[in-house]
Parts: structure tokens; sequence; C-alpha cells
């Protein structure tokens, strides 16, 4: 059975988050291991003091272990991330582990965000994907995401939850 719940503060919940954050980077090769790539500076600051005003994560669960996770952040212009598009936008971040890829779980996990979202007073969410994760910008198109910017090798997207 899967079901999806809202993040705890619970330090299991929380480490999942961190594992989730580390597998939503994209690097097809020569990946750095987690703790030294979510403490670089410019990657950071999606984890870093996680639960204030504007953070929000649900999980999702398989026979009770959790196999994914769906997150926004809101960031400020100052301290921007990839995928900023405005201070009332929040960038979105998902996951979902390797062995139940392929089986809707994103597509849930992204659904219930959204739901989330809007519930807290949001009218879109963005995020930032690298063109080449063909998967993940075909979910990302298949649920109202569209190409707003590019900034490296990178794409911000945006969706306007708000009239889904």
């Amino acid at each position: 059975m899967i079901y999806v719940k809202s993040l705890e503060q619970s330090e299991h919940d929380l480490d999942f988050l961190t594992d989730m954050m580390y597998e939503a980077i994209h690097i097809p090769e020569n990946k750095p291991p987690k703790e030294e790539l979510l403490n670089l500076p410019h990657i950071k600051k999606y984890s870093e003091g996680w639960g204030r005003k504007g953070d929000r994560a649900i999980i999702a669960f398989e026979d009770n272990f959790p196999v994914g996770a769906a997150w926004y952040r809101l960031f400020a212009e100052n301290q921007k991330g990839y995928g900023y598009v405005d201070d009332k936008t929040p960038e979105l971040g998902i996951a979902v582990t390797n062995k139940v890829r392929g089986k809707g779980i994103g597509n849930l996990l992204m659904e219930k965000l959204f739901e989330t979202a809007y519930r807290d007073g949001y009218a879109s969410l963005s995020l930032s994907v690298d063109p080449k994760n063909t998967q993940a910008v075909q979910l990302y198109k298949k649920l109202g995401f569209e190409q707003c910017d590019s900034s490296g090798t990178s794409w911000t997207m945006i969706c306007n939850i708000s009239s889904r």
C-alpha cells in the first residue's frame, strides 16, 4: 500500500528528506558524496535550517517504508535558488528511491504537493531541471510546468497551481 503524509520534524523524517534532497540533484557521473555535495554553499541553502516559514515537505511510503519525498522552500531574491522565479513562488524538489521509479509515486507526490501549496496560499511553484533528465522533464510538462528561463545547463520551469 502506498500513502503520503506530511513531514514530521522527527530525526528519521529529516534524515530521509536529506537523502532525497541529495538524490534530487541530477549529476549522472562522479556525483560527490552526500555530505560534501549538500554542504556546498550554493546547495546548502536548500536544507539549512529546515522548518522555517515557507518550508513544506511530504513523504511517500510503500508498506510503511519511505520511498520518496517532495518539498518546497520559499527563497528571497538575495538568496535565490536555481529555480527562483520571485519571492512569492516556492521552489520545489522531488525524488523517489530507485526501487519504486516508474510506479507513479512521483506523480502522486507532485499532486499532493500542489494541494498543499494551494492550501498554503501559493499560486504557483517553480523548479530547476537539467533538460537532459528527460524523465523528470516529461513528468513536469505532464503536470503543467512550462519553461520560463534557463541558466547554464538547467531550465527554470513554473506551474500555475491556482488554475489546476
